[in-house]
């Protein structure tokens, strides 16, 4: 009998070190997951029940159990590489076949799909024209490369907000203020103090909003509601006549605390594109008037010297994509040449209640099987989904060390087990030869 359980750890020895020796090769394979060889005792059947003095009759591997845990982050250059940190799969289809990798070497294919090596699609949530993004059943994730479109100023409510401090103890200019006309600038020693922006028009062509502010001296009325300080605003698009701007000038009050008391106008600033072009000899393409709202509602006057705390605008031109990154929460955002943002996609994972159920098909990739259960898919970093980082890969978790002492004890154990098969055969020798 001693043939057959040493024939049986000859061949469990062998396919341990089948399993031993996969993981060493694997070692630097992005994604891969360490496996191990589990054995069990095998005993014969008996109709009459076995005692307490039975003898099995060798050894079996039970199962090959990959060990999911967590590989090594390593950082790349590549913003499409991508590492899950904590537990899940990436949901991957090719051919109409869903499979599942931790492996996130990522690329974009001639039609703009993510892919990785082996050409299998990554799916997740798409985005709309507007950049949100709604789940649904993941599909493959297809990311446009083309230009997002202009956006007018005052396409929102937000139009062009000021936040500025006007010096307190300035006093009103020796020279009265006079509107340019044609392409001209005014005088300096006609205002305080001036400032500039840019805003877009409906073909998102800029134009230089610049702001000259002028101290003023509060009217009866104005003083009646408490203002004690006073500025008029007056503004040119593009160096042109200040008639363009049909709200030009905006009138400031404040009160003795510095705060801002009104705004006139507050809303429905209006810019003639058709007069700003024609003053520079263009022809303009674009709507006219250019109509927005002003916002100074920040702005102080303390007795400190003018500054410009922030100035904004909610338009901007045309764009390209400049590059892309992705979020931990598996967002991938594209970045624009004109210094916008837009959701493109979303990366989905998802996660077993039984991961070592999985069949492992090679190229980095598992199937489901009944053994492993449904796929539970969402959102990285909800649940008990982990949380991706971009620009990074997931390291083999082979430990080398570990897997050459396995290869040692699996080699002895291959050494004892022939032994014994030698040593029944001393013995069967042994007994043939007696006479």
């Amino acid at each position: 009998m001693a043939f057959q359980q040493g024939l049986s750890g000859l061949n469990s020895s062998s396919k341990a070190l089948d399993v031993t020796s996969n993981n060493i090769a694997n070692a630097s394979t992005v994604g891969f997951k360490t496996s191990a060889a589990h054995f069990a005792d095998v005993y014969a059947a008996s109709l009459s029940g076995g005692g307490a003095s039975q003898v099995g009759i060798g050894t079996s591997v039970s199962s090959i159990v990959q060990q999911y845990t967590q590989g090594n982050i390593t950082t790349t250059s590549n913003p499409l590489d991508v590492a899950i940190n904590g537990a899940g799969f990436y949901r991957m289809a090719k051919d109409g076949a869903v499979m599942y990798s931790r492996t996130g070497q990522f690329h974009l294919d001639a039609n703009g799909f993510m892919v990785n090596d082996a050409g299998a699609n990554v799916t997740g949530y798409s985005a709309n024209a507007n950049g949100i993004i709604t789940p649904t059943t993941p599909s493959a994730l297809q990311i446009s490369m083309a230009d997002i479109p202009p956006q007018v100023t005052g396409s929102t409510s937000k139009g062009v907000a000021a936040q500025l401090n006007l010096d307190s103890t300035k006093s009103v200019p020796a020279t009265a203020w006079t509107s340019p006309v044609g392409v001209n600038t005014p005088q300096t020693d006609t205002y305080n103090y001036s400032t500039a922006t840019t805003i877009y028009d409906t073909l998102g062509n800029p134009h230089t909003m610049t702001m000259y502010f002028v101290r003023g001296t509060p009217t009866a009325a104005e003083a009646l509601a408490g203002a004690t300080g006073a500025w008029d605003v007056h503004y040119q698009v593009d160096g042109t006549a200040e008639a363009n701007v049909t709200s030009s000038p905006s009138r400031l009050t404040f009160n003795s605390s510095g705060t801002l008391l009104s705004t006139t106008p507050i809303a429905g600033f209006s810019i003639n594109l058709n007069g700003v072009m024609a003053n520079l000899g263009k022809a303009n393409n674009a709507a006219s008037p250019l109509t927005f709202n002003m916002d100074f509602n920040k702005t102080t006057q303390y007795g400190s010297s003018f500054s410009v705390s922030a100035l904004s605008q909610d338009g901007y031109a045309a764009g390209h994509i400049a590059g892309m990154s992705i979020g931990k929460d598996g967002i991938v955002q594209g970045n624009y040449s004109n210094g916008q943002t837009r959701n493109l996609a979303q990366i989905v994972l998802a996660n077993f209640a039984n991961p070592n159920g999985l069949m492992a098909v090679g190229n980095n990739a598992w199937v489901e099987t009944a053994a492993s259960g449904q796929p539970l898919v969402g959102a990285p970093n909800s649940g008990t989904l982990g949380v991706l980082q971009s620009g990074a890969i997931e390291e083999s978790n082979v430990d080398l060390t570990a897997e050459l002492v396995n290869m040692i004890v699996q080699q002895r154990n291959y050494q004892a087990s022939s032994q014994s098969i030698k040593t029944q055969d001393q013995i069967m020798q042994t007994l043939v030869n007696l006479r």
